[in-house]
């Protein structure tokens, strides 16, 4: 069957939403050039609302698209490589975490996969996105990139990385939030209102980061800049070191690390 699209996509979550909007914002893709297949019907009215290609049979989007979206749940890829077994596959973007190269080949014979691990905050076009695209040519690979550069900043590295990459940025966001919920807490257990506690926290962050990203400082330096000695940083940052704070942080990116693993066996 001749390959009348660029990308067909399996899967229509909120990740897959994310890449698709960026992509078509950015000139990268067309909606004539995207067919998505999903079982739920809603998502496929969604799609079909922005005027992109569906279709409820997975088969479609093999057998008609040069490169293929894989943006399914891990646990459900086995599902889907069963009902398309047999078919001849276009090159394959996986963003599935801890699903090696191997393993997908193993499950579709393809000749060409890319392996992918972006992050949420694609959906607002501030993603963080690691990509191994060794497998691929040139153009293919280019195709990648730039897919993904419609949605935030892109690393290329080794597959052999990509479980670590999962635990830092794939999953940090959440690691993030949940800090700056114990951080607006604390504020208002001092008695701040949960208005003024957000504000200051997250232009707080904010700052922070932008610092962090800009001065030239090392982090060290940055800190030491806040500090005094005998002063309010100072007490609270042995607070955090005898919490056990940058070692719980540690602990908690293995313990991701591990599960990104466990997923790929």
């Amino acid at each position: 069957m001749k390959k009348h699209r660029t990308l067909g996509v399996i899967g229509g979550g909120f990740m897959a939403r994310a890449i698709l909007l960026g992509a078509l914002s950015k000139g990268i893709l067309s909606t004539d050039d995207i067919l998505v297949c999903d079982p739920s019907a809603d998502c496929l009215e969604y799609f079909a609302g922005l005027g992109i290609a569906v279709s409820a049979d997975n088969r479609d989007a093999v057998r008609t698209c040069e490169y293929l979206l894989l943006a399914v749940k891990p646990q459900t890829f086995p599902a889907v490589a069963d009902e398309l077994r047999g078919e001849p596959f276009p090159v394959i973007i996986s963003i599935m975490a801890g699903r090696t190269k191997e393993g997908i080949r193993r499950e579709t014979n393809a000749s060409a996969i890319a392996r992918v691990m972006p992050n949420l905050p694609c959906s607002i076009g501030v993603g963080m996105t690691a990509i191994d695209a060794s497998e691929l040519s040139d153009p293919a690979r280019q195709f990648v990139l730039g897919l993904f550069l419609s949605v935030g900043k892109v690393i290329e590295t080794e597959e052999s990385l990509l479980n670590a990459v999962t635990a830092v940025s794939g999953s940090g966001p959440a690691y993030v939030y949940l800090f700056l919920r114990a951080f607006i807490e604390a504020a208002v257990e001092q008695g701040l209102r949960q208005d003024q506690a957000e504000t200051l926290v997250y232009q707080t962050f904010a700052g922070g980061l932008s610092m962090a990203q800009t001065s030239g400082k090392s982090l060290d330096e940055l800190i030491a800049a806040v500090s005094s000695k005998g002063g309010t940083t100072i007490a609270a940052l042995d607070s955090f070191r005898n919490d056990g704070f940058e070692k719980s942080v540690v602990r908690a990116v293995s313990a991701a690390a591990l599960r990104a693993e466990e997923l790929s066996q």
